[in-house]
């Protein structure tokens, strides 16, 4: 937002020369990124009590990720399990000559629900919120699971079809309100981490998803129950996210933005773990009525506000939405959803012998996902940054897959009478490579964005926006890589590499750094006046600037600080009103 809280503003001329604290025991100036910095610094905006980062906040992102243990199971278990003997015998595909096109389509039918189900997802966190929306995906998920168990020679697949688009609708809408929801309750130095939980749940079911692929063919003879396990298991991450949505509570923000006043307030000195009369309290709840009564005037709170202040109005935000949506093109174009349901055919291509040692080696896909995915959290997102994590991301992605493609342009070991040699393990060891960068930034970083970089009453309908993007290049490559892998041969890695190495330059001219920026300061990140590499550090400086001064002439809220602290939240209350 563009106001200043009723301190001076700050020239550009003069943000290189501002001493700010970020709390009380730290009063010098920002170290250089080039020097030594503690890894678990955090990045504050204002003056935090300790409070502030406690476990209700973490425990309320990881109940809120459960969705995406889904989303992970789903690629760690479908693309193995479709192509077991058993699960092709059962349904007729072993002598069938449509049988790849087959099981494209039973793997990317989920991915055509979740496209309707991110769009469908507005409306509902328009007029419920977002709590109760999470519950009504997490039981619809559970329904759609269970009729996919009722899948079997006699029926055919028509339960699976069904039951994977239900499940996809409802996946759908969780990738647009776990991410908001996280963002909204957050606090901003640590909104990276609590919004890449996300990424665990994902992590979670990926790494289940490959063992038990694995686990069932190393184990279970060639029958039903062989491919039937994989599916069955798919009932416990529904179960549990249906569970954890039932005890979230409700984002304060949007309790605000429905005048449920005395609710948000509730809900917020519970997230926080501090009383309604603290002085940080007092200035969030100022900071998110500031936001929405700007919106209020500037936009409108009506359910197709948005829609008209994004495509018609407002080509500040409109351009905003292009570099979200832009970045979860990217991400799924990169070559993930290829690696996530297809790795088995891939790996073969390198020469790994056999479904087990392919299954084996997705597996080990898993394991490096699931670690990479913790240092992320605790290294990178918010220490380290969104902005220099997505670039040398994409260019170690573009150098391993420049050196696939080459190696196979050269050597095929699918060839009769062609050994992988050295050059086959160093491409299956350059694959492991390219997960590892993938995760450290990619993987997590676009739903990172997107949930934080858009004002209160229109965040819900642009992140429903990028989710149903990101879901039309997941659907394309779960689709048709079988497709170009036929056509393109070693052609598609190079495909892959060549769309990392634009990512690196769209990031460094267009995404500014975002981590430790209150939601409500995003539009002054966002100033075209603003070159995206340093605007970071001067809307950081000026936030700064301004609070420190506030806090030390006693102007920092428009409450009356001489009155007793209670009587202040009843003002604010007023005021609101």
């Amino acid at each position: 937002m563009s106001s200043d809280k009723g301190s001076p503003s700050v020239s550009l001329r003069e943000h290189d020369s501002i001493m700010t604290t970020t709390s009380a025991n730290s009063e010098q100036p920002r170290k250089s990124w080039f020097r030594f910095k503690n890894l678990f610094e955090k990045i504050e905006d204002r003056p935090t009590p300790p409070q502030v980062y406690n476990y209700r906040v973490y425990m309320t992102a990881l109940m809120a990720s459960a969705a995406a243990i889904i989303i992970g199971y789903d690629g760690g278990f479908i693309g193995g399990t479709v192509a077991l003997d058993s699960f092709q015998e059962e349904f007729g595909l072993d002598n069938s000559p449509h049988s790849k096109y087959i099981i494209s389509n039973v793997i990317s039918v989920f991915h055509a629900g979740c496209f309707f189900g991110a769009l469908f997802s507005y409306p509902f966190s328009f007029y419920l919120g977002r709590r109760i929306p999470l519950i009504i995906a997490a039981a619809l998920i559970t329904i759609g699971s269970g009729i996919m168990l009722a899948a079997s020679s006699s029926v055919g697949l028509a339960p699976i079809y069904v039951g994977r688009v239900l499940a996809g609708i409802s996946v759908g809408f969780s990738t647009n309100l776990t991410v908001v929801y996280i963002s909204e309750v957050a606090p901003p130095a640590i909104r990276g981490q609590l919004t890449s939980s996300y990424e665990i749940g994902w992590r979670v079911g990926d790494l289940v998803g490959f063992w038990i692929n694995y686990a069932v063919d190393s184990h279970i003879p060639s029958s039903k129950k062989q491919w039937f396990i994989p599916f069955a298991i798919q009932m416990i991450p529904s179960g549990l996210f249906l569970l954890g949505s039932i005890f979230m509570k409700e984002s304060p923000r949007w309790l605000f933005q429905v005048g449920r006043y005395d609710e948000a307030i509730k809900n917020l000195t519970w997230f926080r773990q501090l009383p309604e009369d603290d002085e940080y309290i007092i200035y969030e709840v100022n900071q998110v009525k500031e936001s929405i009564e700007l919106q209020k005037q500037k936009v409108g709170l009506g359910i197709m506000d948005p829609f008209f202040e994004v495509f018609f109005h407002n080509k500040k935000v409109l351009y905003r939405l292009l570099i979200t949506a832009s970045l979860f093109l990217f991400q799924n174009f990169l070559g993930i959803q290829s690696i996530n349901y297809y790795s088995p055919i891939l790996f073969q291509g390198l020469g790994v012998k056999g479904t087990n040692a392919a299954l084996f080696s997705t597996g080990m896909f898993g394991v490096v996902k699931f670690v990479c995915t913790f240092i992320y959290i605790i290294f990178v997102v918010d220490t380290i940054g969104r902005r220099k994590a997505f670039m040398a991301s994409a260019a170690v992605c573009s150098i391993c897959f420049w050196y696939i493609g080459a190696y196979l342009c050269v050597n095929d070991p699918t060839q009769p009478g062609v050994s992988p040699g050295p050059g086959g393990k160093g491409a299956v060891a350059m694959m492991y490579i390219w997960i590892a960068s993938f995760i450290l930034a990619w993987s997590g970083g676009p739903f990172v964005v997107g949930g934080e970089v858009f004002d209160q009453n229109i965040r819900s309908f642009v992140q429903a926006i990028n989710a149903a993007i990101s879901w039309v290049p997941i659907f394309i490559m779960s689709r048709f890589t079988n497709n170009m892998i036929a056509a393109m041969k070693f052609g598609i890695y190079f495909f892959f590499a060549s769309l990392a190495l634009l990512a690196v330059p769209f990031v460094y001219f267009f995404l500014p750094e975002t981590r430790g920026i209150a939601l409500e300061d995003m539009d002054r990140l966002f100033d075209r006046e603003l070159p995206a590499r340093n605007a970071h550090s001067i809307v950081l400086n000026r936030v700064r600037h301004e609070t420190d001064e506030a806090f030390h002439d006693k102007g920092l809220f428009k409450a009356d600080m001489t009155k007793p602290n209670a009587q202040n939240v009843e003002d604010i209350n007023k005021d609101i009103v």
